[in-house]
């Protein structure tokens, strides 16, 4: 006996629908576009693609799998820092660096001198309409490389995009989450009187490689900006030397800035030996040409090889005094002994 050969009901209309629709979220999203549209802010599928394809590619991580409104964090008891900035820098590639890097970086480093471990990144887009997506993957894989590199990982974000003339491209606005598990807390209003100041490398170089690579002043220079992320070396400067103070990341306004900022909140008047003070030729030489202050060009401090700290009584490289103005000004090889401040 030949048994019959039943087959199967044919697929409702309804569960085609449901098995196309199982397809497409399987498919890999790829950005098919050589330009940002405004179609890619507006909320549906270009918005889609763009997100999955190219930001959740490269920043792929489980907390931020679920792309949810919030990311959520495990916290286990330590305080928590919480930092923002936003990255308008043009150009947006330039010797040394881009705004993907310089935006983790910065960030980083905002949470690294409040005495942070920098651990989770915010990154949200501003993107012109007619930006080149090939431009874009290229910031964003700078930016997942910078991560990779600093330990942290980017947990939530957001993309806008602008019509074509109101922005310069792309602009970039991070939230960095540390643990501060330091009882210390850096904080101006600690400065003293007879503290030292200390730098982390060479000023300027990243303010006068950007004003350079704009290609709006007739001045060459063999000068690259140093961006880098210091939270490793901030650990080990605050586990050698627990008389530290107050770190901050002297960025826009530069060196100057931060110690106008510092003198006023600590009610201390700043003595500099500029002789102290570490400036590559290249840089002073753009600065000079351009009659500008390097104590006032933006840093980004990427340089290590410029400053070393061991214990409050031995001896600290490139440190000018933080004096009041009744206390004696003395070299720089002679104020090490101080508790510092950095730069």
């Amino acid at each position: 006996m030949t048994a019959e050969r039943i087959a199967a009901p044919a697929p409702t209309r309804e569960q085609q629908v449901l098995d196309r629709i199982e397809r497409a979220r399987r498919r890999k999203a790829v950005v098919r576009e050589e330009r940002i549209t405004l179609a890619h802010g507006a909320g549906g599928k270009a918005t889609q693609t763009l997100v999955e394809g190219l930001f959740v590619e490269a920043f792929r991580n489980p907390r931020l799998a679920p792309l949810d409104d919030g990311a959520i964090l495990p916290a286990t008891g330590d305080r928590l820092v919480l930092t923002t900035d936003s990255y308008v820098v043009s150009p947006l590639f330039f010797p040394g660096g881009d705004i993907g890097d310089l935006a983790v970086n910065g960030t980083v480093n905002d949470l690294a001198v409040s005495g942070a471990r920098p651990r989770y990144l915010s990154a949200g887009f501003i993107l012109e309409e007619g930006f080149p997506v090939p431009d874009l993957a290229r910031i964003v894989a700078s930016m997942a490389a910078a991560a990779r590199r600093a330990g942290v990982e980017v947990v939530t974000g957001d993309t806008k995009v602008v019509q074509r003339g109101k922005a310069d491209g792309c602009y970039i606005n991070t939230a960095g989450v540390g643990l501060l598990d330091r009882p210390h807390t850096y904080t101006a209003t600690a400065v003293r009187p007879g503290d030292a100041v200390l730098v982390s490398g060479p000023i300027g170089e990243h303010g006068v490689t950007i004003m350079l690579a704009r290609g709006e002043l007739d001045i060459e220079a063999d000068v690259a900006s140093d961006t880098a992320p210091l939270h490793e070396l901030v650990a080990t400067l605050l586990d050698t030397a627990p008389g530290v103070r107050l770190m901050r990341d002297a960025t826009r306004g530069g060196v100057a800035t931060i110690l106008n900022e510092v003198a006023r909140a600590a009610g201390v008047a700043v003595v500099v030996d500029d002789a102290a003070v570490p400036v590559r030729p290249a840089v002073n030489g753009a600065c000079e040409m351009l009659g500008i202050d390097p104590l006032y060009v933006a840093c980004e401090e990427g340089s290590s090889r410029s400053w070393t700290a061991t214990k409050r009584r031995q001896r600290w490289p490139h440190c000018a005094g933080t004096r009041s103005a009744r206390a004696p000004r003395s070299s720089a090889a002679s104020a090490p002994t101080r508790p510092a401040w950095c730069c």
